[in-house]
């Protein structure tokens, strides 16, 4: 009893009661005078309901970029979108518009990219977003029923209560040579003044409207105004629809078809009474519909999808043309679109249709973030992931889907590097679009992020509960898993891919040599005084300046022993070191014109400088190529189990991965010493 009192104290009856709420037609017009924005089209209702969560402005590139939170998932960060910023603006830019009425709510949206980059996650958001939104004030969707009298039973036949079956808006009964005035009195938006009741409703109007001789105000007392919630499970303002066999599939799912039951009722399958208005169509009224894979839909299918989309409306059988609100969005892969574009009796579609591409993600860690959300610590109870094990994989999956750069001086990784928002030698952010743009159509081929997630569950199933699954153990899965991989089709490509995990391979080794150089160090603050010196002297040097010694206070040359053996650590030449000084104030002098504070570490090279002169100065107090003898002395074991602490507490390695990290990086080392 204790269980049925605590669930009846947290029900919220109030909240219940106000979704559920019902009321006469002239109670529903009250709402609208207190609040005219219910009266929404669908697009309209998208786009607000979009807007509602907030926006960023970011700059990516020299391009700003609105960023809508509504994509981060805010319900269960399940199905959050990572790295497409520029595509779900493009997106968004299109419900805007479509919601203003500049012609785009006349079309058919199609989301277009490879396997896996997201299309139905976005969709599927949408929905989602569109059923909470309805449960709010701003979104709060109503309808009506019809309600019978005893004098009025032959019109209703057997049914004392009937349902508008398209949840059509209350304004709709509106006399419609009255509703523009009607609709110019509460709203300044553009909407349509001339949809029609669909059939059932039409037919119960009209028969009321004759009954009464014309008394509007009579009819309006069968008329029961109440709320809804948007539910794809109770199809509900959203529906979805995928193609099947067409043996089994016809067009009566989308528009309806005949009620054999309430046909014997009424005796014509014409008597709008006996046929079901419950396709895809009808139910999505005011909301949305998924068309998943469109382009696999029969040519039958597409014939009314051109009218549904242009002319919002949609032709049941034996019935006029029945108005439609809502917002029709499909998917597709390249394949099929290209085949679309080779039709050339699809052109009818082509011109309704805008294409937005939503290619794979770019970023390395937009891409990490995608694989998180499966293999965060939360799901993978029992064993541990070694860091850096999805940034690998997440490496491997963007280096796949990137173009060779055309300027030999910018390498595939360093590429990608720039792509994640490091700062690479002789490119830098004002590059970025640059490079993009000799990349044209970049990401919309490549590894799918199934095959990454599907290759780390094997790798996770693999090893023993308790045990360490390790970048390499991920990378070996990749390089068997192409073997078998069936989207590849070409040897080349295979052979590609094969030569990115080697060079993955390669940076990972990169990572972790200077990851543990870095716990040697083992001060941030003290990488960071080392930069503001370096700094200090290199603007002094570049504007011909002193600087003023901290300790005696008198201004001296800028200490140009310091800047050299800095720059030096990555290589920069004498003949080259005014070049490279310049550089980094230009870089400071940008985000101080974009007003962000300065970090030398989103400057690769900077901060590489920084790392490898600390390490130098401090790398004899522990030599690492002991780390793979076997016998080690008293204070080379402490020193080493101390820098074991360090990965442990700083990186989130564990005893294993730790151990085994360390192995593998003195190994390096001691090949190193010994060439």
């Amino acid at each position: 009893m204790d269980i049925l009192k605590k669930i009846q104290e947290d029900q919220n009856l109030e909240l219940y009661q106000k979704l559920h709420w019902s009321g006469t037609f002239e109670e529903y017009i009250k709402k609208l005078e207190e609040n005219p924005s219910l009266i929404q089209t669908a697009f309209d209702r998208l786009y607000s309901m979009i807007l509602s969560y907030g926006t960023e402005e970011r700059t990516i590139g020299k391009k700003k970029v609105t960023i809508y939170n509504f994509f981060k998932d805010l319900f269960n960060e399940k199905d959050s979108i990572y790295g497409l910023e520029i595509s779900l603006m493009n997106l968004v830019n299109v419900f805007r518009s479509a919601a203003l009425g500049y012609g785009t709510e006349k079309r058919i949206i199609l989301l277009h990219g490879p396997v896996g980059s997201s299309k139905s996650t976005i969709v599927r958001l949408l929905k989602k977003g569109l059923e909470e939104y309805s449960k709010t004030d701003a979104g709060a969707v109503f309808t009506f029923m019809w309600k019978s009298t005893p004098e009025t039973e032959d019109i209703f036949g057997p049914d004392k209560e009937f349902g508008c079956p398209m949840h059509e808006d209350p304004v709709h009964l509106v006399p419609r040579e009255l509703r523009q005035k009607f609709y110019d009195k509460f709203s300044d938006k553009k909407l349509v003044a001339e949809c029609e009741l669909c059939p059932p409703c039409r037919f119960i109007f009209r028969s009321l409207m004759e009954h009464y001789n014309g008394d509007w105000s009579k009819v309006l007392n069968h008329i029961v105004v109440k709320r809804v919630v948007f539910s794809e499970k109770d199809r509900i303002g959203i529906g979805t629809f995928q193609p099947k066999d067409e043996k089994n599939q016809d067009s009566t799912e989308l528009t309806g078809d005949i009620n054999y039951r309430k046909l014997a009722i009424y005796g014509s399958d014409s008597d709008p009474r006996a046929f079901s208005f419950t396709g895809e169509f009808n139910i999505a009224n005011r909301g949305i519909i998924e068309f998943i894979e469109l382009l696999k839909l029969d040519v039958a299918f597409l014939y009314d999808l051109l009218c549904a989309s242009q002319e919002h409306k949609i032709k049941s059988k034996n019935f006029a043309q029945t108005d439609i609100d809502l917002v029709i969005i499909g998917h597709t892969n390249g394949a099929e679109f290209r085949k679309l574009q080779s039709n050339e009796y699809m052109e009818a579609l082509r011109d309704r249709t805008i294409k937005i591409d939503i290619p794979y993600c770019l970023k390395v860690d937009d891409e990490i973030k995608i694989y998180e959300k499966d293999f965060s610590p939360k799901n993978i109870v029992g064993k541990h992931m070694a860091p850096h094990t999805l940034e690998v994989a997440a490496m491997f999956a963007v280096l796949t889907r990137l173009k060779d750069p055309k300027n030999a001086s910018l390498s595939l990784v360093n590429k990608m590097k720039l792509y994640n928002g490091k700062t690479i030698e002789d490119f830098n952010e004002e590059s970025l679009d640059e490079v993009k743009e000799e990349a044209a159509g970049e990401g919309m081929e490549g590894i799918s992020p199934r095959f990454i997630q599907d290759k780390i569950s094997n790798a996770l199933v693999h090893i023993e509960s308790g045990d360490c699954i390790n970048p390499f153990l991920v990378l070996g899965e990749f390089e068997e898993g192409l073997d078998h991989y069936s989207l590849i089709s070409s040897g080349d490509v295979k052979k590609r891919y094969k030569e990115i995990i080697a060079l993955v391979k390669e940076e990972y080794t990169e990572i972790v040599k200077n990851e543990i150089q870095r716990a040697m160090c083992a001060d941030e603050s003290a990488l960071a005084r080392l930069c503001n010196s370096y700094i200090e002297n290199v603007r002094a040097c570049v504007q011909k300046e002193k600087v003023k010694n901290v300790y005696t206070k008198q201004y001296e040359e800028a200490d140009e022993r310091l800047m050299r053996s800095i720059e030096e650590e990555i290589n920069i030449s004498e003949s080259r070191k005014d070049e490279f000084r310049t550089q980094v104030m230009n870089y400071i002098a940008s985000l101080t014109i974009e007003k962000k504070p300065f970090d030398y570490k989103s400057n690769e090279r900077l901060h590489r400088a920084l790392e490898l002169k600390l390490f130098k100065d401090q790398k004899h107090n522990i030599k690492l190529s002991s780390a793979v003898s076997t016998v080690k002395d008293d204070d080379t074991l402490e020193k080493l189990n101390a820098l074991k602490k360090r990965l442990k507490e700083v990186y989130g390695y564990c005893d294993t991965c730790a151990d085994n990290v360390l192995s593998y990086v003195g190994s390096i080392i001691a090949r190193e010493e010994k060439e």
